[in-house]
């Protein structure tokens, strides 16, 4: 069985905010929270839902003023009243995400080639979680870190669904094709229409903005497929474009067989 592995550097927390990532993150067991940080009136607007989180991380809010709070935020993050200090998470290897999946049922996967913006990460994210993805996958390095940023983008994608981080991109791609993963990298000049990708056991490949998908990716994957697009609107921002394609093939993984 494979294992699970460090999820970055440990020698500083993560300062989760807003109301979704903060109630993900203290409700997901996999998470070693330090601190739970509340102004009263977020506090009561929350009620049982923040009361019964916290009591399933083992851990008590404590009660600040809004400028407290301010010292464990970015500046100017929306915040909503609330942090929560927690470790970052562990991250799965893509043989533990594999292991845990019959190799005979349908899956489908997200994987990011060096995008680096934690807005675009989280957002990944938050559509893998809306959509049913097993995971996420980015290379561990030209990936943005855990970070408040990134968790509020994911609106609680953080803690839902897991963020595989690979040494290398190709090579996992191979792993998931001798895993019967059929491999399609969105591209704009991709020959293959969206429409008409597998969906059964299928994985996602998305690249950067503005850069695509680096040339050993677009080598390795099993199809270069391209988002219809009649709009006078030439492409879409790469959270989107992840979202339109796990939307896409979702229906066709249900009915697969």
């Amino acid at each position: 069985m494979a294992k699970e592995r460090g999820g970055g550097p440990r020698d500083k927390t993560v300062a989760i905010h807003g109301a979704h990532p903060a109630l993900a993150a203290l409700t997901n067991p996999r998470r070693h929270i330090r601190a739970v940080y509340v102004t009263r009136e977020a506090w009561s607007r929350l009620g049982s839902s923040l009361d019964d989180a916290c009591t399933a991380a083992g851990i008590r809010p404590t009660p600040v003023q809004r400028e407290t709070l301010h010292r464990h935020v970015p500046p100017h993050a929306a915040h909503q009243d609330i942090a929560v200090l927690a470790d970052p998470l562990p991250a799965p290897g893509i043989d533990a995400i594999l292991d845990r999946h019959d190799e005979r049922a349908p899956l489908t996967l997200l994987a990011l080639d060096q995008v680096t913006d934690p807005q675009n990460v989280g957002a990944a994210l938050r559509a893998a979680a809306v959509f049913g993805a097993a995971a996420v996958i980015t290379t561990k390095r030209n990936a943005p870190p855990e970070s408040g940023a990134l968790a509020k983008a994911a609106s609680g994608g953080l803690d839902h669904v897991p963020w595989v981080r690979e040494t290398n991109l190709a090579r996992t791609l191979d792993t998931l094709r001798e895993a019967d993963i059929f491999t399609a990298g969105l591209a704009g000049d991709g020959e293959t229409a969206l429409p008409t990708v597998p969906g059964g056991r299928t994985a996602i490949v998305l690249g950067a903005e503005g850069a695509g998908l680096r040339r050993l990716t677009r080598e390795r994957v099993d199809a270069l497929a391209r988002i219809p697009a009649p709009g006078p609107m030439p492409d879409l921002n790469v959270a989107t474009a992840a979202a339109v394609a796990l939307y896409e093939i979702g229906p066709r993984r249900a009915a697969w067989s």
